[in-house]
């Protein structure tokens, strides 16, 4: 007997810019969002079903207008310590910026394949910004993937951020 299917419910479902070939789905645990899904252009889009979706979509949005927006909205992260002290961490980093995989684990005095992990369990992407860490020779992965799809999305953050204001 297979093992059932979890089932995600999203709280908003938005249409990503073109370039991300994505739609996100958007998690919340109370007014926090705990979870931020790329799922294929095949889901319906889904209004927010609350205020406080609705205030995390109209932030992603401004993010995807303005590459610069600085995110305020609550977070629940759901993780194990160091993870938690890596995704802190990654929300120093600002917009355009981009530091190496190896860099940030002397940062917090750890090594580069545990922040990789900790940037591939990232329940937030985007808002929590994973995709600004880098190998030190290329772009590194994005999501757990090393081709495809994911480092696509990965490739289209970082240069949208690049970006004039």
């Amino acid at each position: 007997m297979a093992a059932p299917v979890a089932v995600r419910t999203y709280a908003a479902i938005l249409a990503a810019p073109p370039g991300l070939h994505a739609k996100l789905g958007v998690r919340l645990r109370q007014d926090a969002v705990c979870g931020l899904d790329f799922l294929s252009l095949r889901h319906a889009d889904l209004a927010p079903a609350t205020a406080s979706a609705q205030r995390v979509v109209d932030q992603l949005l401004r993010y995807f207008t303005h590459p610069r927006h600085t995110f305020s909205t609550p977070l629940f992260l759901h993780g194990t310590p160091f993870q938690q002290r890596v995704w802190h961490a990654l929300l120093n980093l600002p917009a355009g910026a981009t530091t190496s995989y190896g860099a940030l684990a002397t940062q917090l005095a750890t090594g580069a394949r545990a922040v990789g992990n900790a940037c591939r369990a990232n329940p937030v992407p985007i808002i929590v910004p994973c995709h600004r860490i880098v190998a030190r020779d290329g772009l590194g992965g994005y999501s757990g993937a090393i081709a495809g799809t994911q480092l696509g999305i990965k490739r289209w953050l970082l240069e949208h951020e690049r970006q004039p204001i």
